[in-house]
């Protein structure tokens, strides 16, 4: 009998979303460094949208910038990666048994600061996936506006046996 902790998970479809319970199942990412809320869309080898709300609260405005609390560039790298691995997840021939590691960046380019309040709209489509390794064109959103783009690469890793 399935538990819906074990239950194998399905990309959503029409009005669907993954909300944060199905986003933990397929990430490995934990708090402070979990920075996707809400899957939107997945197109299934092809691309993915989703959201990371900023709240004041996150760990990282309390030394950036104390007085002028901007989010860290390098963490909205992170957050379009995160989304663009649970793209990977959905693309993969039998996901459970790899992980997925960003290994390159390139061609970023940050264009408007994110502040608390701001909603990113995290887009990630698929320029290249082969069995070891995918590339990724990938955006940051607010209010319609890209604030962060770039290329990443992410590396797929099959997870020890004892792991799975």
């Amino acid at each position: 009998m399935w538990s819906r902790d074990t239950m194998p998970l399905k990309p959503p479809t029409n009005n669907e979303t993954l909300d944060i319970e199905k986003i933990l199942r397929i990430l490995p990412h934990r708090y402070p460094f979990l920075l996707v809320d809400r899957v939107l869309e997945v197109v299934v080898g092809k691309r993915i949208v989703a959201l990371k709300n900023v709240t004041y609260n996150e760990f990282f405005f309390q030394g950036h910038f104390p007085q002028y609390h901007v989010m860290p560039g390098a963490l909205i790298i992170e957050a379009i990666a995160q989304a663009g691995g649970i793209l990977a997840h959905f693309s993969l021939d039998e996901p459970e048994k790899q992980l997925s590691f960003l290994s390159k960046v390139d061609k970023v380019k940050f264009r408007k600061p994110v502040f608390p309040g701001d909603q990113l709209r995290l887009e990630a489509e698929f320029l290249r996936m082969k069995q070891k390794y995918c590339i990724m064109q990938g955006r940051a959103l607010v209010d319609g506006e890209v604030v962060a783009e770039g290329e990443m690469m992410a590396t797929f890793v099959r997870r020890e046996e004892s792991e799975a």
